[in-house]
């Protein structure tokens, strides 16, 4: 290797297209494709890139940079994430930054701070100074200080003014300070030192201590925790530090016989993460038919490398996974387990640490920066072989998948939104696993419609489960008539006379209920009967949603707030009314119907923590919670013994949605919310609240039949021209003028013509929310045909017209977004 003639690739975490070149010093001379790397970018800033190669082409027109540190002797991302980021940005029409940015966990990714130090030629003493900048350089002259620390020494919460007085005066310097977020967690641990464990010397320590009965105290305190005078070897690992001072002893005793070098103290690096208690796995028992499914799902992989396990909800699927997993685990192949919501991994989890201890990782976003970065190191070296995760999980640096399961494969959460890439974790895992030559199961009661025509062109395996686990029953299916109740008035707030009896009987019975409302909040909106008028959110084209439990009206978009207000803010009156109706207000509903039950709320608002989830699912299992409201996260695939009631709210606003797929995501959730009930050998019962009863989506719900729905829906999107029969891309445009906005989408909208036909457009259109965070939005659709076209050309097309738009100044600040395939 020519030391001073090498080159390297950086991957920034930017959304910048391509790669950026830097100089080796000869001092990296052995730098690795994969391998973290600090440069300096632009006039000030410090970043970590990833190295995509290295190389001996000297660029041309300009002198590269030098690399400033290499963080990694071995690389952190392996060759083939590298060449699965590749494709995802291709395919999702984003930068590589932006992928790298998005895979790597943050605590990977080091962030540069601004620093002040003094002018090494400088003596405070002989400065003209006033006593607090004098107070400073003396500060300074010890340590370079952070911003944060400079504003304590100063007494200032705004210390710039100081700073730049002083920076202009050749006083100090300001510059930026690379800071490793990544901190290993460290432990204090303590033992007897070697020289008390000779025969004889710990007895005459402890007799010698009788007069310092504090420490005295410890001592023995120590002795029973480590046997050490029976097994003199267990004294090399000691004590926490903090489990001894669990015993209500004294502190500074334990530091005096630290400082008396009769114990000694020392710092051990440890994981976050569960350790590995065994590799015995526990046994499940297949049924006759889970063992057949188990069976033909081996069989189907040997011709095709995706399956789609289809099977009705509680046929029990997840022990099928799991046998699965054993296998491929026992062969030491690595296996990623995918999951649609953190509050469905929580539930599997503790399934899975029945079988597998805790032998495998987990990986989604309430885990710490530092817990992530642990699970991704333990992948890396095949420590895991299993891991359970999140979408973000198809980032891991695995080297030898052998299986990827994805559950609810239809499941609307795998797809990412903002920001790019905008990925789906389901067709993602389908391309990864190309990459490692492993084989896909996608698990669910309720296919999509793109997977369920794939596997029925045979591009997929199909394998099916067609009845429940066991003994158990499919639920029977109730509507109950709102419009008509509203008309006797019989309804008792949101609830009609049907689901309040139903709830009661479940009660009588020690029952469990779980009732579903997709809105968080108290109400949709508030409205003045006086003069109509609904308060709005200023930065988004919404109302704002009313939370009653911090008495906030709040927008769901942007997150603005402002407190509840008693009076209109337009004509004074006091005349406000609630309309429409969130978890919150059933909540309030069923204190005062039910006061005897324990009900709990599960939604955004109640499960923020790190195991808000996990909370409230072990109460609702441990049957402290009588009835669970929530919104859509109570309906993917929990288990749960003792419901035998499930209650569907708003159902008729989930059908007529403005979107083609409403009718599939209804048909989703009400059969995934109606497969939580009677999932052992209880009959179960589901209650759907709506104004028609009779119309043809919640006939077929209620027969349970997949098959016939996917016919009726089938024909639909054939006729319009809708996925499966084509690719979808939506071209969104963002300006904080609505005009420079429209502009720029009708410009776009004019090449595209020109080049690709008016026929494969949809738009501009301004969409159902025209504006959110203070930009307006307009959007184009297109639709590709899947056959006879070049897609990655139009994606190339896509991307050069952006660029040309971007040139003319009147659109150069325009924001767009492309979104390939969007659900």
């Amino acid at each position: 290797m020519n030391d001073r003639n090498q080159y390297c690739e950086i991957i920034l975490p930017l959304p910048l297209p391509g790669t950026f070149t830097y100089a080796i010093p000869s001092e990296y001379s052995n730098l690795y494709q994969g391998s973290r790397v600090v440069v300096s970018f632009g006039k000030k800033k410090i970043y970590t890139g990833v190295v995509l190669k290295t190389h001996n082409q000297s660029p041309t027109g300009y002198q590269p940079k030098d690399l400033l540190d290499v963080l990694d002797e071995q690389p952190i991302v392996t060759e083939r994430q590298l060449q699965f980021f590749q494709w995802m940005a291709r395919y999702y029409i984003c930068s590589l930054g932006e992928v790298i940015n998005a895979a790597l966990p943050a605590a990977l990714k080091l962030s540069s701070e601004s620093f002040v130090g003094i002018n090494p030629e400088i003596d405070p003493d002989a400065a003209d100074v006033d006593d607090r900048e004098w107070e400073l350089l003396r500060s300074l002259k010890s340590n370079d200080l952070t911003m944060k620390d400079v504003s304590e020494v100063l007494g200032l919460k705004q210390p710039q003014r100081v700073l730049k007085k002083l920076s202009e005066r050749g006083l100090i310097d300001l510059f930026e300070k690379v800071k490793d977020k990544y901190q290993p967690k460290k432990v204090r641990r303590v033992r007897i030192a070697d020289a008390f464990l000779k025969e004889g010397m710990l007895e005459g320590l402890i007799n010698e201590l009788e007069s310092k009965s504090k420490q005295q105290d410890i001592l023995l305190a120590y002795l029973r925790n480590v046997p050490v005078l029976d097994t003199p070897e267990t004294n090399a690992n000691g004590i926490l530090k903090s489990q001894l001072l669990t015993e209500e002893l004294s502190p500074s005793s334990l530091k005096t016989l630290i400082k008396n070098e009769i114990l000694t103290e020392w710092e051990e690096v440890v994981s976050r993460l569960p350790a590995s208690i065994s590799d015995i796995y526990g046994e499940i028992k297949l049924s006759q038919e889970q063992e057949h499914c188990r069976r033909l799902i081996k069989d189907t992989f040997r011709n095709q490398n995706t399956v789609l396990l289809h099977g009705v909800t509680g046929s029990g699927k997840t022990e099928v996974f799991i046998e699965l997993i054993k296998e491929q685990v026992g062969q030491g192949k690595q296996v990623l387990y995918l999951l649609p919501e953190i509050a469905l991994t929580t539930q599997i989890i503790a399934r899975l640490h029945r079988i597998f201890d805790n032998s495998f990782g987990v990986y989604h976003s309430r885990y710490s920066d530092n817990e992530r970065v642990e699970v991704w190191q333990k992948v890396l070296t095949k420590e895991y072989l299993f891991v359970v995760g999140v979408r973000s999980a198809v980032f891991l640096p695995f080297s030898d998948l052998g299986l990827i399961i994805v559950d609810e494969e239809h499941e609307p959460s795998y797809k990412q939104f903002e920001p790019a890439p905008r990925y789906h974790a389901r067709d993602s895992a389908i391309y990864l696993s190309t990459i490692h030559q492993a084989n896909v199961l996608l698990g669910t009661a309720t296919p999509s419609l793109e997977t369920y025509q794939n596997a029925l062109d045979e591009k997929y395996g199909l394998v099916e489960l067609t009845s429940r686990y066991g003994s158990a029953y499919n639920p029977t299916m109730e509507f109950a008539n709102v419009s008509r109740e509203r008309k006797q008035r019989k309804l008792k707030g949101n609830f009609t006379s049907v689901l309040v009896g139903a709830i009661q009987e479940s009660l009588d019975k020690k029952e469990q209920v779980i009732l579903f409302q997709n809105r968080r909040g108290y109400a949709s909106y508030i409205t003045c009967d006086n003069c109509s008028t609904i308060p709005k959110c200023p930065n988004c084209a919404v109302s704002l949603t009313y939370h009653q439990y911090n008495h906030k009206l709040v927008c769901h978009y942007c997150g603005y707030n402002q407190s509840m207000y008693s009076d209109c803010l337009h004509c004074g009156s006091n005349e406000l009314r609630n309309v429409g109706f969130g978890t919150e207000e059933l909540e309030e509903e069923l204190k005062l119907l039910f006061p005897q039950a324990l009900i709990q709320r599960m939604d955004l608002d109640t499960t923020r923590s790190k195991y808000g989830y996990q909370r409230i699912i072990e109460s609702f299992e441990d049957g402290e919670i009588d009835i669970l409201v929530g919104t859509q996260m109570v309906s993917k695939g929990l288990d749960f013994d003792r419901v035998n009631l499930v209650g569907i709210f708003d159902t008729d606003r989930m059908i007529h949605f403005p979107d083609f797929r409403s009718h599939e995501r209804a048909y989703h959730l009400i059969t995934q919310v109606s497969g939580r009930a009677g999932r052992k050998s209880k009959n179960g019962k589901v209650v759907v609240q709506t104004n028609d009863p009779d119309q043809e989506l919640l006939q077929r719900a209620r027969n349970d039949n997949y098959q016939a729905f996917f016919q009726w829906e089938i024909l639909e999107r054939e006729r319009f021209h809708y996925p499966p029969f084509v690719r979808l891309i939506n071209i969104t445009f963002k300006h904080r003028e609505k005009t420079v906005s429209f502009q720029a989408a009708n410009f776009f909208a004019a090449d595209i013509r020109k080049n690709l036909g008016n026929q494969r457009m949809i738009g501009p259109v301004e969409p159902l929310i025209g504006k959110i965070r203070n930009m307006y939005l307009h959007e184009i659709t297109l639709k590709i045909e899947k056959q006879g076209i070049n897609l990655p050309a139009i994606k190339e097309y896509l991307r050069s017209v952006e660029q040309m738009m971007k040139q003319m100044p009147a659109f150069k600040s325009v924001g767009v977004v492309f979104d390939v395939d969007p659900i």
